[in-house]
């Protein structure tokens, strides 16, 4: 199977520090947000993965490319560790790119990888959202896949203050944290909305896919939405819904920035017992302790 990854956004939300560089580099402590996805699909079995880039985004390519000079610097310098990092960087999957000529929204975005995938199911994995799991969400996906063989969307219960900021499903539960979708609905106020799952950045499609964008008119801004998309697909055939376990963050949302810094940081060995003992003390943590 093979994974899309679309990252061809502006990055708005996170001016000034997008002016000059991709939001998707942005980094969670030394890390940059995108190499977290990339290893989501790696982790779940995927080495073919394409991404959608768009103007300004050398900056993930060169990322995951080699860099020789580099290299050799870390190596004259006795860096092990940081070599056999910096190289595992570009060994971590065959990664393609194509970039989206205009920015026309996600379904536009997914369509470029047409010719790409073929006839085969995909994963779709975006570009700014990060997912802690014990088993990656994406595998997850893949493993319902093979007891369906349909469409699955990820979806995670959202509060209630914050069911604007999403697509919501309406579905029917036939197991436990599994739904058959009747109906998505892109940004309903709260009191319509048909239920508190929202959809996340995580989809494994079928190549129908692709039909059901050409059929999608493009919605506020001209922009072809995916949710709208698959609104179309479930019409024509089963779709299903994905309670996922784990925890999402949206990283085009500064507050789900913050707090995923946060987490990351408790996750790593040599931050975690500096980061508890931050966090007691209310931040009251000197400067280099």
């Amino acid at each position: 199977m093979k994974a899309v990854i679309p990252a061809a956004g502006r990055g708005t939300r996170f001016l000034p520090a997008t002016k000059a560089q991709p939001k998707e580099m942005l980094p969670l402590i030394d890390k940059p947000v995108i190499q977290f996805v990339v290893e989501e699909a790696v982790a779940s079995g995927i080495d073919d993965i394409l991404i959608v880039t768009g103007r300004g985004k050398r900056a993930i390519e060169d990322h995951f490319d080699k860099s020789f000079e580099l290299e050799e610097i870390l190596k004259r310098g006795g860096k092990n560790g940081l070599l056999r990092e910096v190289r595992g960087i570009s060994d971590l999957a065959n990664i393609h790119y194509i970039r989206q000529r205009e920015a026309k929204g996600l379904g536009n975005a997914i369509y470029y990888a047409k010719k790409h995938v073929g006839d085969e199911p995909f994963v779709v994995l975006l570009g700014d959202d990060i997912i802690f799991s014990d088993v990656p969400c994406t595998k997850q996906l893949m493993e319902y896949h093979r007891g369906y063989e349909a469409p699955i969307i990820a979806v995670n219960r959202v509060e209630k203050d914050r069911i604007e900021n999403y697509g919501i499903v309406d579905g029917k539960r036939i197991r436990d944290r599994f739904y058959k979708v009747n109906d998505l609905v892109e940004k309903p106020k709260q009191e319509d909305a048909p239920s508190d799952l929202g959809i996340t950045g995580r989809y494994l499609l079928t190549p129908d896919i692709f039909n059901a964008i050409d059929k999608t008119r493009p919605g506020k801004g001209g922009e072809i939405q995916l949710t709208d998309a698959l609104r179309i697909l479930s019409r024509e055939r089963e779709l299903y819904a994905y309670d996922f376990e784990g925890v999402r963050y949206d990283l085009g949302n500064k507050t789900d920035y913050i707090k995923a810094t946060i987490d990351y940081a408790l996750r790593r060995e040599e931050f975690s017992g500096w980061m508890r003992n931050y966090l007691k003390g209310a931040g009251r943590v000197k400067p280099g302790d």
